[in-house]
């Protein structure tokens, strides 16, 4: 199949990868220069397996700018544009998908749409009474930052959203079963379970999965801020607690809190999505994690000695502005959260992260040098712990446990 996607983030472009290996695929961004780097065989995101694959695979994919060219003679058009939910304002940010799909009916009405992007509960269903003519389908993707396409490689499920709604929705059906199986097919497990639903369930699913592993990472940091306070073990806890297998041992290692591209905008998205539905746990969830990152500053403060009249003579620093190892995502990342409270404070913040190339992070100095960073500051944290911390450990302040994400 023809196939054309819309983005080349985490998603849009390991979609990009996995489907090259058996069609001619045309990866769509408004930015040259990722454009550039795809062409050249060069990933321009951090993630082992999508570089290794670009560089060394028999790939049948060419990016460009020009999207209308590439929708043109696409028989399914994937969209994995971003989206962003504000709390403030109760808005999901879903422009960039219209923009997408108002460029796809320009030049190919009858073009299978496929939406990869994290929506709100009924959104396709609301794009296929906008444009009654157009042919929608929901899949949502389980993807990690850093290991998108390892993921896509060994999908855990396959689900494929249709909408009942639609005037094409016998002939959606059968493209939901031909996209399951082309994902199938690039992967290296031909026995994923394969789930043909309805768009809305589908987007129900992605919503309340990323909610419940929020929940993990909540339950889990609520337990370390107990046994912190209570003076107990932590690591011995949660190896008690895990080792019983209805729980296991995953999302399970303390962190400043749960972050990244979906967990935050996800779970405040559900919640949203509740409106008069009567719930506590999901409003809990969001909240529990706002009070993980208040109790970490509060405790940082703490070991630096702060004093309020004295503020300014301590430097805190920030090891890794990224949310997990091996990732180039800043994006929500929970020790920016750390960093506004302690700089609320009055408490100059140093910034060592080897990836940005500005000299300022949000009004903090940030500096590439390991050494003059160590050298400079009071206390250092650091979401996750590595082996380059291990020399200035009195100095560290983290609550990663077993050195993982």
């Amino acid at each position: 199949m023809k196939i054309a996607i819309a983005g080349t983030g985490y998603v849009g472009l390991s979609l990009a990868v996995l489907l090259s290996q058996r069609n001619p695929v045309v990866a769509v961004d408004v930015v040259p220069e990722k454009v550039a780097l795809i062409n050249e065989g060069k990933s321009p995101i951090k993630d082992r397996e999508i570089e290794a694959y670009l560089a060394e695979a028999d790939l049948d994919l060419v990016a460009t700018v020009d999207g209308p060219a590439a929708y043109r003679d696409a028989d399914l058009v994937v969209i994995a544009t971003p989206t962003n939910y504000d709390p403030q304002k109760n808005f999901f940010d879903t422009s960039h998908i219209e923009e997408v799909v108002d460029a796809v009916l320009a030049v190919n009405p009858d073009a299978v749409m496929v939406v990869k992007s994290t929506v709100p509960v009924g959104y396709t269903k609301r794009m296929t009474e906008l444009y009654p003519q157009a042919k929608f389908l929901f899949s949502p993707e389980f993807l990690r930052e850093g290991k998108a396409l390892y993921d896509n490689l060994h999908p855990s499920r396959i689900i494929v959203g249709v909408p009942s709604e639609s005037a094409h929705a016998s002939e959606l059906k059968q493209a939901a079963e031909t996209f399951a199986g082309l994902l199938r097919a690039g992967s290296l497990e031909p026995d994923t379970p394969v789930l043909i639903v309805r768009a809305t369930e589908a987007e129900a699913v992605k919503l309340f999965a990323n909610t419940y592993l929020a929940l993990r990472v909540a339950y889990f940091n609520e337990l370390d801020t107990y046994a912190e306070i209570r003076g107990l073990d932590t690591r011995q806890i949660i190896e008690g607690v895990s080792l019983d297998p209805r729980i296991g041992g995953h999302y399970n290692n303390p962190s400043f809190g749960y972050g990244g591209y979906c967990l935050p905008k996800d779970s405040k998205q559900l919640l949203a999505n509740y409106e008069d539905v009567p719930e506590t746990l999901i409003q809990a969830i969001v909240d529990s994690n706002r009070t993980r990152k208040d109790f970490i500053a509060d405790r940082v403060l703490e070991l630096a000695g702060y004093r309020e009249s004295e503020a300014s003579k301590i430097t805190v620093g920030a090891y890794r502005l990224t949310m997990k190892n091996d990732s180039d995502n800043f994006r929500s990342s929970a020790i920016q959260g750390v960093m506004k409270r302690i700089k609320a404070k009055g408490v100059p913040m140093l910034v060592f992260e080897p990836t940005l190339f500005d000299d300022e992070f949000y009004g903090s100095e940030v500096v590439r040098d390991f050494a003059e960073f160590c050298d400079r500051c009071d206390v250092i944290i650091a979401n996750r712990m590595t082996p380059e911390l291990e020399g200035v450990k009195e100095k560290v302040y983290t609550r990663d446990l077993f050195t993982r994400d």
